[in-house]
């Protein structure tokens, strides 16, 4: 084994799915026969789960919400904002099921994920505008009466992408007050020219491949890495003024993901305008190392999200 994964995530190694976006629809189908029945199998007490469809952007279908509500909460809630990863080309709010249970009982907290549109049937700006319109409907108090001065958003991979794309569009026209983002192994930029993501080809579930196919899927096919890429497309882009008034961020990154330096150095980015950030490198993981809850180092980020985003919403 060439990089020196933590023990408890190699020992997990050989159970973990692949993951190849070369060949689309039978990724889909893996994906789908491994989720298959995963919200019947789900611890949900305590909390109320409901997909609820909300108007969409001008001249696209209902977006999806699930949402989850903790049982016996009384008056408005925090919102946990989530939107779930996938290379932009998979994934469904079942991929972070059990997380989103975890996080609606653990903060008291209304957590919506959200069902956005998929490339390449659906590129850039499908996935962000279906982003757009449903946090517009939770704010407007399609999910339930929620505390407006509590929304933060969490995304993870290509979520995350999302997630910051979101805080931009959400403060450039004037939507509901952001309170924070939590970034977890973001994919922020088509460029694919960082030290991780040149050296890491090999690595588990995400690889400098998979990477360029996502791209290449979600830009469209020649447009990645060619000028004129906005930031709401790919943050990595954005300028220190674009950057400038978003929300403070949290990024964790794992240390073996051809997407760590593009974390790292968007965290650096914030700071540099003015956006209070915190940045966490998590040693010996693998992008999708969360797979593996019973790992030490994923308990721990877990935890430490859990007390992050506590602090946020409930202060």
């Amino acid at each position: 084994m060439r990089h020196r994964y933590d023990p408890e995530l190699a020992a997990a190694l050989a159970l973990a799915p692949e993951v190849d976006i070369s060949d689309l629809a039978a990724a889909r189908a893996a994906q789908a026969a491994e989720l298959a029945g995963v919200a019947e199998r789900a611890d949900s007490g305590g909390v109320d789960v409901a997909d609820l469809p909300v108007p969409g952007p001008p001249g696209a279908p209902e977006v999806t919400l699930r949402t989850y509500r903790p049982q016996g909460a009384t008056g408005p809630l925090p919102v946990l904002y989530a939107l779930h990863g996938g290379g932009f080309v998979l994934g469904a709010p079942d991929v972070d099921h059990d997380s989103n249970l975890r996080f609606c009982r653990e903060l008291q907290a209304l957590v919506v994920s959200v069902d956005y549109r998929l490339a390449p049937e659906h590129p850039y700006p499908a996935a962000l505008e279906d982003c757009w319109a449903g946090l517009l409907a939770v704010a407007a108090g399609a999910a339930g009466d929620v505390r407006p001065d509590r929304i933060a958003l969490w995304g993870d991979s290509a979520g995350a992408g999302l997630a910051t794309a979101l805080a931009m569009l959400t403060r450039d026209r004037g939507g509901p007050a952001v309170r924070f983002q939590y970034l977890h192994s973001p994919a922020l930029d088509d460029r694919l020219a960082t030290p991780s993501a040149l050296e890491f080809t090999d690595t588990p579930v995400w690889n400098r491949r998979n990477a360029v196919l996502s791209w290449e899927a979600y830009l469209g096919p020649g447009i990645p890495g060619s000028e004129g890429v906005p930031a709401y497309a790919a943050p990595a882009r954005a300028t220190e003024a674009e950057l400038a008034g978003l929300p403070p961020a949290y990024v964790a990154v794992m240390q073996y993901d051809p997407l760590r330096d593009e974390g790292i150095d968007y965290a650096r980015a914030l700071l540099a305008a003015g956006v209070t950030a915190e940045l966490h490198l998590f040693p010996g993981t693998f992008h999708g190392a969360a797979m593996v809850p019973h790992a030490g180092v994923v308990r721990r980020a877990t935890a430490e999200a859990v007390t992050v985003l506590r602090a946020v919403l409930g202060g």
